[in-house]
């Protein structure tokens, strides 16, 4: 069975071919798909525009929402009811843990129960681990005492909640008092200075593992991946694209008008939802941006077993292969004209990467083959000698 396409090439394919400046056959032809797949793009297309009658996507996402919030009520009902049956006996402590470690024995989630009894899932999960020690009770209550001191006089520095807090009968030393002010941020007023603006470069997600060596023996074990930006009169329009440095392929691409950590997800999506998944072991090379170091992306890397790298701040030799591309990007679509509407530049966009550089732009590198020829070509190859 075929692997299905990312949603947002389906749009854009669609969006392509409405507006009617070749023929259906040749449009397919040029995105790679067959002339019947993107009839039927069309026609789903069409029931989601309320032009031809059926179910749409979003009547079946809403059943399915519906389905999944009566199931979500019918726990919190559950968790109310145990709460109270809890809470009637008198002999049992009032705390709440070892009822959510029940329930989540019955099956109902610990996220369900600890948002409906108004608790906090860390705390639950550390007492789980570890209960709290009697050490731990005993920091707990000189915490509370040095933020009352705090409170009242907040100009006090650590030395002299401390000393609030062994007049309040707390027996604690400087260097402990000062950990758990620091701990908490319970500085005085008159603190420390603030830098010049209080920015400096993110610290590496992952290490330098490409170290500028541009080459892969084959495809899927180098990925290079970056973002680029471009205005509009609409306001600006993002674009993260990521190339198989084997073939110079964009294997996934993600375009938005928001320039957020969801744009570099789900152009990692659309590169493992192309490649079918069997990218295990991939290196994906990048800058230091916040994107690119965010936990979704990260958490990302992790579910398809994929390996991060990371070039230097302020380095676009890091990157080079990369930066190459936008450059072609920019000199060929970017630059060509004044964009009026941000889709409208995003359909040349994805049009001239998926109509022009894929397969109709010949590359010295790859032996003057575009890189559709070249990756059939040598995948062709290696089938044939294994």
């Amino acid at each position: 069975m075929p692997r299905p396409h990312p949603k947002e090439f389906r749009e854009d394919v669609v969006a392509v071919a409405r507006r009617g400046d070749a023929p259906i056959k040749q449009i397919a032809r040029d995105f790679g798909i067959s002339e019947s797949c993107l009839r039927n793009w069309l026609q789903a297309a069409d029931v989601e525009d309320g032009s031809r009658p059926g179910t749409t996507v979003s009547e079946s996402a809403e059943l399915r929402d519906l389905r999944r919030r009566n199931r979500l009520l019918e726990q919190e009902v559950e968790v109310l009811r145990r709460a109270t049956a809890y809470l009637s006996q008198a002999h049992l402590p009032k705390m709440m843990y070892p009822l959510v470690r029940e329930l989540a024995g019955d099956g109902i989630p610990v996220a369900v129960t600890c948002r409906v009894l108004k608790l906090a899932r860390q705390p639950y999960y550390r007492w789980l681990a570890d209960p709290f020690t009697d050490r731990e009770l005993e920091q707990a209550r000189l915490a509370n005492a040095l933020f009352d001191a705090h409170r009242d006089d907040p100009e006090f520095g650590h030395r002299l909640l401390g000393d609030e807090a062994r007049e309040a009968g707390h027996r604690a030393c400087d260097r402990t008092v000062w950990r758990i002010c620091r701990d908490n941020a319970w500085w005085s007023v008159f603190g420390k200075k603030r830098g010049k603006n209080g920015k400096r470069p993110g610290p590496p997600a992952h290490d330098d593992l490409v170290r500028r060596d541009f080459t892969a023996t084959g495809p899927n074990e180098l990925w290079l991946t970056d973002i680029t930006e471009h205005p509009t009169a609409e306001g600006k329009l993002y674009l993260c694209a990521i190339k198989d440095v084997f073939s110079n392929r964009i294997v996934g691409y993600s375009i938005s008008d928001r320039m957020k950590s969801r744009l570099a997800v789900d152009a990692l999506a659309s590169a493992v939802a192309r490649r079918g998944g069997d990218v295990a072991g991939c290196i994906v090379h990048s800058d230091r941006g916040s994107q690119f170091r965010s936990r979704k992306l990260l958490a990302e890397l992790r579910r398809h077993d994929l390996v991060g790298s990371m070039g230097q701040v302020a380095s676009a030799g890091d990157n080079a292969a990369m930066e190459s591309f936008f450059s072609l990007l920019q000199k060929n679509v970017l630059d060509r004209r004044r964009w009026a509407t941000r889709h409208e530049l995003r359909l040349a966009i994805i049009t001239w990467i998926e109509r022009t550089y894929h397969r109709r732009r010949r590359q010295v590198r790859l032996g003057r083959l575009t890189p559709i020829e070249y990756e059939t070509i040598m995948t062709t190859q290696v089938a044939l000698a294994a």
